[in-house]
């Protein structure tokens, strides 16, 4: 048997009290004081999931472990309002959400896809880097969520067809497009003489495999990285809207992050938004070409009659008494009069 001195017990004393030490400033890796969820409806291909895994890893390494979040691209937590429903009940942490569809819930976070209301990039920086989203930003946070300062990039939207390209706003007549689950989406094809469907992103493939319906739209980032390509033969360069992705939090989930690991999260959600703007924006430069290769056909229509025609349907007039005239005022600041 070993003897115990008093020279022994010191030293045990020592050593337990130098782990006691290192553990209060390394948190184990595989016990995080906070282990949350992150979830979107993007493959993890897409700049919208790659640009989010990369900052939950530099989080995971700067906060020494104590924030750890599971990435959970592609629907594998169901589809939006799905995952909206578990945001919203704090089963999920995190989410990042096209506005128009957060829209149902928050009715002004769709404000941003207000058809042709965009011009450039600079304009919907400005706008959404701005005051227009700082007030969309604050009826989220109203509503029990707290949304990051900055939007992540999804693009323009384009339409496609696997029956005809679209040239003129007569093209549009009785066509059956996929649009995602919002009222706002709705509308703007109704207003062109469409017959739009409301369908989860998850289940668009399938949609246009079987010819539920004939064509959708989506940027050709989405088009490209959800092959859509394979199921339509057209894609009409109409830019009819500029689409973006709030990064969300739960907010009660968010609240109980320490003030430093909340300073962290900012930060590299921050980077990873402006990133995946950069991406998106060189990937789009090239996607039309690549996709070309892959059998789509290409075409550029004029914006003017389609913006004509849904101001002669009341489009513009509806949209601005739904979200109100001081809404719109801060819209129009950056985009000029749409009415």
């Amino acid at each position: 048997m070993a003897r115990i001195t008093r020279r022994t017990l010191l030293g045990s004393a020592a050593a337990a009290t130098a782990v006691t030490s290192f553990n209060i400033l390394t948190w184990p890796a595989d016990a995080a004081e906070f282990s949350y969820k992150y979830g979107n409806n993007q493959p993890d291909t897409h700049p919208l999931s790659t640009h989010a895994k990369a900052a939950a890893d530099r989080i995971r390494e700067e906060t020494g472990g104590r924030l750890d979040i599971a990435q959970f691209p592609g629907n594998q937590l169901g589809n939006d309002t799905e995952m909206l429903q578990q945001l919203r009940s704090g089963a999920l942490e995190f989410q990042k959400l096209s506005p128009l569809i957060l829209g149902t819930y928050v009715p002004l976070a769709s404000i941003n896809g207000v058809a042709f209301a965009f011009k450039d990039y600079d304009a919907v920086w400005g706008a959404m880097d701005g005051d227009l989203g700082a007030l969309v930003r604050a009826a989220i946070d109203k509503a029990g969520i707290h949304a990051f300062d900055r939007i992540w990039d999804n693009g323009y939207r384009q339409i496609t067809s696997s029956t005809h390209p679209i040239a003129v706003p007569d093209d549009l007549k009785g066509f059956k497009i996929r649009v995602p689950v919002s009222p706002l989406w709705t509308s703007l094809f109704k207003g062109f003489g469409a017959a739009p469907a409301g369908i989860n992103f998850s289940e668009v493939y399938s949609a246009l495999q079987t010819h539920i319906v004939e064509g959708q739209e989506n940027p050709l980032v989405t088009i490209n990285a959800s092959k859509l390509y394979e199921v339509q033969k057209y894609c009409s360069m109409t830019s009819h809207m500029w689409d973006g992705y709030w990064m969300l939090a739960n907010q009660e989930a968010w609240a109980r992050l320490p003030p430093d690991i909340q300073e962290i999260v900012v930060r590299n959600f921050t980077k990873g938004a402006l990133d995946n703007r950069s991406d998106t924006a060189k990937l789009n430069a090239g996607l039309a070409d690549e996709m070309k290769g892959k059998g789509l056909v290409f075409n550029t229509p004029d914006p003017a009659p389609f913006r004509k025609a849904l101001s002669d349907a009341g489009f513009y007039a509806e949209w601005k008494g739904k979200f109100g005239a001081d809404a719109w005022a801060v819209l129009e600041k950056y985009t000029g009069p749409l009415v």
